[in-house]
């Protein structure tokens, strides 16, 4: 996998920097699409339901479990 893209998101009105590999951000924006949601949204959305797991951490999970789907 390549390097680390960062990206800005804002969460709850916090901005917050989030770091994940470019094929994760790949994997996210095309299920935020599929969801007819932003980017941003979909990583909202991922925010509520990620319960004590890091967010970075939650966001590849999801982008794994979309993949294998």
């Amino acid at each position: 996998m390549g390097g680390l893209k960062k990206r800005s998101v804002n969460l709850a009105g916090h901005a917050t920097s989030l770091a994940l590999e470019p094929e994760f951000w790949a994997v996210l924006e095309r299920a935020a699409a599929d969801q007819s949601l932003s980017l941003a949204g979909l990583i909202q959305k991922i925010d509520q339901e990620r319960g004590e797991r890091p967010l970075a951490s939650a966001c590849r999970v999801f982008a794994l479990a979309k993949a294998s789907a």
